[in-house]
């Protein structure tokens, strides 16, 4: 049975935390709908074809038992660390319940408006969690005393879900101290140019946790592959709460590849181009009135907020366009949707099918 969250006086309901952006996309047998997918914030044209061939030449070994001791190598050096510090995982997800499970905690804090998962995770394990709320009055940026003065447990997104904003390293310092696990979800900073504001090479830090996610730049939801990056007691206790080879031979085939230097270049030009097509997207909603897009965006999608959004949405979808409803997330609520940054062309689509929403409704 879930523990119910402190969710503050007046909350109007309990949002649905196990709703993503994938059952935007899909049809009503349950498949894939013909959608241009504006609700999935994995990176389009992914994954590229040379990373195809790396998983396809892994298949060979299918008959082994995953070894993980490269791609954890690939890691370790990628980021500078040592090997004791990385944990390989199914997606980050997974690493939200392993730390649910492992990890010990009386007064477990989530800030929102974030990534569900980990709530969900901890809720799951029993746990009674707290809510900090940003506010859009604050742009939804991060006040360090906002956060309890006795949570043991602290989790927040950077650049965060769905907000796309990017907390300044100093503030997600300030809330690292001992006897507290700070957990950072870094999912998407590899979209950040130069990851500025990144924790994920920090060995100073008492109980920061940084997780990692290969998903989104390089298109590999299916595959699932993230990692951890903590303090050595830390990976050991959550390694023991994993099942034996919870990563897959092709996950770990691509957990090595986009570790090298080449693909981190090409990791760092594709967070260039969606730095300029966010660019473009939030210029072209920038001609409506009731649009308001939160700012400055600095991930691979955008917030925005505008009337009648359930409604909105639907029309979008009548039109061949998915996006991501706003109110699952705590702290939004109906008038909010977000949007994957995609290409120019795609962009100057979606606008024009927008504006006919908008003039019917």
């Amino acid at each position: 049975m879930r523990a119910p969250a402190d969710t503050g006086a007046g909350a109007p309901r309990e949002p649905d935390l196990r709703h993503h952006g994938d059952a935007e996309v899909r049809g009503a047998d349950g498949g894939p709908a013909d959608l241009t997918d504006l609700a999935v914030n994995v990176r389009a044209g992914t994954p590229p074809a040379w990373l195809k061939a790396e998983i396809t030449a892994s298949l060979d070994g299918l008959a082994a038992y995953p070894d993980g001791r490269a791609a954890r190598r690939a890691v370790a050096e990628r980021h500078g660390l040592p090997t004791e510090r990385v944990l390989l995982t199914s997606g980050a997800a997974e690493a939200f319940v392993l730390l649910a499970r492992a990890v010990a905690t009386v007064r477990p804090v989530v800030v929102h408006p974030q990534f569900t998962e980990p709530e969900a995770a901890l809720r799951d394990a029993g746990h009674s969690v707290q809510r900090v709320l940003l506010s859009e009055r604050d742009g939804f940026r991060l006040d360090p005393g906002a956060v309890p003065e006795d949570a043991d447990l602290v989790i927040v997104g950077n650049p965060t879900n769905p907000t796309s904003v990017l907390h300044p390293a100093e503030s997600l310092a300030e809330l690292a101290r001992p006897g507290r696990t700070l957990v950072v979800d870094e999912a998407f900073m590899d979209a950040v140019p130069g990851e500025r504001a990144s924790l994920a090479g920090r060995r100073d830090l008492p109980g920061l946790v940084v997780l990692r996610s290969l998903t989104k730049t390089w298109g590999l939801a299916g595959l699932r592959i993230g990692y951890v990056l903590a303090a050595p007691e830390t990976v050991a206790a959550l390694e023991r709460a994993q099942p034996l080879w919870p990563v897959s031979g092709p996950a770990l085939a691509a957990a090595e590849a986009c570790c090298t230097p080449k693909a981190l270049a090409e990791a760092a030009e594709a967070a260039e181009e969606i730095a300029r097509d966010r660019a473009h997207l939030l210029a072209r909603l920038g001609e409506f009135a009731a649009v308001r897009a939160v700012g400055p965006a600095e991930g691979s999608f955008v917030l925005i907020r505008l009337p009648d959004a359930a409604a909105v949405r639907a029309g979008l979808r009548a039109r061949g366009f998915a996006v991501r409803r706003g109110d699952t997330f705590p702290g939004l609520g109906p008038d909010w949707l977000r949007l994957a940054v995609r290409d120019r062309a795609t962009t100057d689509r979606f606008v024009a099918a927008l504006a006919a929403v908008l003039a019917a409704s």
